[in-house]
């Protein structure tokens, strides 16, 4: 059945976006690289404009989307916030935001194949996001 797919993939895809950005912004305004700076202020405009893409097929579906859970927003935040206290560096920064983009790839990989009968819309939406992950993480390779 292809509807109730299609919204379960969206909410994943939706709960990933939040996260994503949630993540980023937590570090942000710890690094020091301009560029790097620059990439990651990027990074949370990409995923914003595919959020209002997102959106619009969550309300034609008329649903409200889905937060992320909130044991993974605790778990993230503690570990980014111990491992800021300890060496706020560039590289420690890479090396979280590395790990945060290799376990959202990871999960979106995991939906698609768990939810196979979403609409192709909604596989396009998972697919760019992974793609989103994937150029983040290989873009600040240089920071690690």
């Amino acid at each position: 059945m292809i509807e109730p797919d299609t919204i379960k993939l969206l909410r994943e895809c939706d709960a990933g976006i939040k996260m994503g950005v949630a993540s980023i912004g937590g570090v942000l305004g710890h690094v020091s690289n301009s560029n790097f700076k620059r990439r990651l202020a990027d990074c949370i405009q990409e995923h914003k404009m595919l959020d209002r893409e997102l959106r619009g097929l969550l309300n034609q579906h008329h649903d409200e989307g889905k937060e992320p859970s909130p044991v993974a927003k605790g778990m993230s935040w503690m570990k980014t916030n111990m491992k800021l206290g300890l060496d706020g560096s560039d590289e420690s920064i890479a090396s979280l935001m590395t790990d945060g983009c290799n376990m959202g790839i990871k999960s979106l990989y995991q939906y698609l194949n768990e939810y196979q009968a979403a609409s192709e819309e909604a596989r396009d939406i998972a697919k760019r996001l992974i793609r989103l992950e994937e150029l983040l993480s290989a873009d600040i390779q240089k920071y690690l």
